[in-house]
């Protein structure tokens, strides 16, 4: 097994510039610690550990803080136990078509209009509660502000922060420091858990995007480890962890109303998402990834490998400041943000949502309407009677 796992996924002239093996970046005494690809297998019970970790944390700590900020869940409409339409919302949770509505109509006994009104409070009980909403963010704010700070720390006083040659200087035979180490395993341990979470998360707009963007983070931060592609790595993180806090952050006020403090938040986050990801990023990293290094070794596997992944992400941070951009302009020129275009609305529930308002208020101004045009014809009405009953009178005398 071990010999088939070093064939193939271990390859040394996949992960490795040609003429260097794994031998020759074995931790020696003294000479520091080397990444090797079978630290990975940690990952794995690290993203466990954090799954339980919030578990706990969104209980005892997000709950009690979403209650003291003063987020509030709408009170929703529970639909009445029907077996046949439960049964049809299990296996197809989406608006039923008009020949299924026909054909429920007749098995239920209810009117169209009862059987599409009960799949709208069905769904609406199965969505996520603002405090819900606020628990997750809460946690992914408390987990990239606390990368963000120790990634900081440990790369402030780092040769490749500040001169980015110094990624490629001396490779691969570049020892690891111990901060740095972890700093990937917890990286990495992270977005393992928000994948294996991705089924019970909440389910936003952009909800395949961020599935690619888990994966492709995963296999990026993996690959660049086992590569030794650490002191570019250690940035690319560092420069996602420093916008990501700051969406969440806004997003926790949203959920509690606090809306000018999340309109200010938003507006920083967009800057600091729109220069690290559209000017930083390009212009030094992908930069230094795809024609620097190559001053230091000739391309190999992990080196398409890694460049490709980085490309994958920069193709969906475009996507989202497209996103933070509409968002911006509809900040200027409305003077709030009204919805979080990038990831925090379930699209399809809130549009019918916002659909079903909509015809409820609708009627109620045709209602409106009617019953003010009533009003006026039976006024017109009276009106006319009476004047007609005094012309009547006034001739009575002349006939007698």
């Amino acid at each position: 097994m071990e010999a088939l796992l070093n064939k193939w996924l271990l390859h040394e002239g996949f992960w490795l510039p040609p003429g260097i093996h794994w031998k020759d970046i074995e931790v020696d005494e003294g000479g520091g610690r080397f990444p090797l690809p079978r630290d990975l297998i940690y990952t794995l019970p690290l993203a466990f550990a954090f799954i339980a970790l919030r578990y706990v944390f969104e209980r005892l700590i997000a709950v009690p803080l979403s209650q003291h900020l003063g987020v509030k869940d709408q009170i929703r409409i529970r639909a009445p136990c029907i077996p046949k339409l439960e049964a049809i919302y299990a296996h197809n949770r989406r608006q039923p078509s008009q020949s299924e509505v026909m054909s429920l109509e007749k098995q239920c006994g209810l009117s169209q209009r009862k059987i599409q009104t009960w799949f709208r409070h069905r769904r609406n009980q199965d969505r996520p509660t603002n405090t819900k909403k606020f628990c997750e963010a809460s946690w992914r704010f408390v987990f990239y502000i606390i990368a963000f700070t120790a990634g900081l720390g440990s790369l402030i006083n780092a040769s490749w922060f500040w001169d980015h040659n110094e990624f490629w200087r001396g490779y691969p035979k570049q020892p690891l420091a111990e901060a740095h180490h972890w700093y990937y395993m917890l990286e990495l341990g992270f977005y393992v858990s928000l994948l294996l979470c991705v089924s019970v998360d909440i389910k936003r707009k952009d909800f395949k995007e961020q599935v690619i963007h888990h994966i492709a983070t995963i296999i990026l931060i993996g690959s660049s480890y086992c590569a030794n592609f650490v002191r570019v790595g250690t940035v690319v993180m560092l420069v996602h962890d420093s916008s990501d806090f700051l969406l969440e952050s806004a997003k926790m006020f949203h959920y509690a109303g606090w809306t000018r403090t999340c309109d200010s938040l938003f507006v920083v986050f967009a800057l600091v998402f729109l220069v690290t990801r559209l000017v930083v990023l390009p212009s030094r990293v992908l930069y230094s990834t795809l024609f620097v290094s190559l001053q230091f070794f000739k391309p190999f596997g992990s080196y398409y490998l890694f460049n490709a992944l980085l490309l994958v992400l920069q193709t969906l941070h475009i996507f989202w400041a497209y996103l933070i951009l509409r968002m911006v302009y509809k900040f200027v020129f409305q003077g709030k943000v009204e919805r979080d275009e990038r990831s925090d609305e379930e699209s399809e529930v809130e549009d019918e949502e916002l659909e079903e308002e909509g015809e409820e208020n609708s009627w109620k101004q045709r209602n409106g309407a009617i019953n003010s045009k009533l009003s006026s014809l039976a006024n017109n009405c009276v009106l006319n009677n009476l004047t007609n009953q005094r012309n009547i009178n006034s001739r009575l005398p002349k006939a007698r």
